[in-house]
Formats: C-alpha cells, structure tokens, sequence
C-alpha cells in the first residue's frame, strides 16, 4: 500500500513561488502515473498536472500550463509541483494521488491520495 506525503505548502504573494513535493511510501513508486490536484472550499477537486511513471510524459491543466512544471526523482520516491506566477484565485488545498495506468484527469481514477497542502496567494 502507497501512502503518499504532501509538503512545501504555505503562503506565497501573487507572482510568487513555490515547489511542493509528494513523498510516497513504498517500492513501487516509480510504476504509477503521479498527479497533482486542487481543491478550494466549495469548489470540486480539480486536476492540476500528472507525470507518467517515467516521468517521459507530462500533462497540464490549461490554467497553469507555463507555470507550472509537474518533474519526479524515482530514486527518492519523489513528485514535484514547482508553481510560478502564482495567482491568488490559486490558493487551494494541493493533493497528490497515483495511478496504475495512464494520465488522466478525472480526479476518481487515482487512489492514494495524500492528506494534502495548504497553498495561500495573498494579493
């Protein structure tokens, strides 16, 4: 069983920065596509990005497509969010997930989710 740690949240001003990380449990981490979602209160889970197992394969949400860069270190069981230019409508909780096959989008086709990471974007 995966478990998943999400950190590096916290407070960023707008046009700021940060990199959140994934750790995951486990020594199967490096067969399972990785993604990252977001959810804010009121609002569904939405995905963000998503990396293929070997990390030879990316995809991004059109709103932060430029931005953000979605990256993975296999041998240290590890997923990365860096986030430039970071906009305030962005402050949300940052979950990480896994999946046994491809990239998706659709936050119920991942499992083993992480708790997740608070992200503020103060204007």
């Amino acid at each position: 069983q995966v478990q998943l740690v999400e950190s590096g949240g916290g407070l960023a001003q707008a046009g700021g920065s940060l990199r959140l990380s994934c750790a995951a449990s486990g020594r199967t981490f490096s067969s399972y596509t990785m993604g990252w979602f977001r959810q804010s209160p009121g609002k569904e889970r939405e995905f963000v990005a998503a990396i293929s197992w070997n990390g030879g394969r990316t995809y991004y949400a059109d709103s932060v497509k430029d931005r953000f860069t979605i990256s993975r270190d296999n041998a240290k069981n590890t997923v990365y969010l860096q986030m430039n230019s970071l906009k305030p409508e962005e402050t949300a909780v940052y979950y990480c997930a896994k999946r046994s096959l491809g990239i998706t989008t659709t936050p119920s086709d991942y499992s083993s989710w992480g708790q997740g990471t608070q992200v503020t974007v103060s204007s």
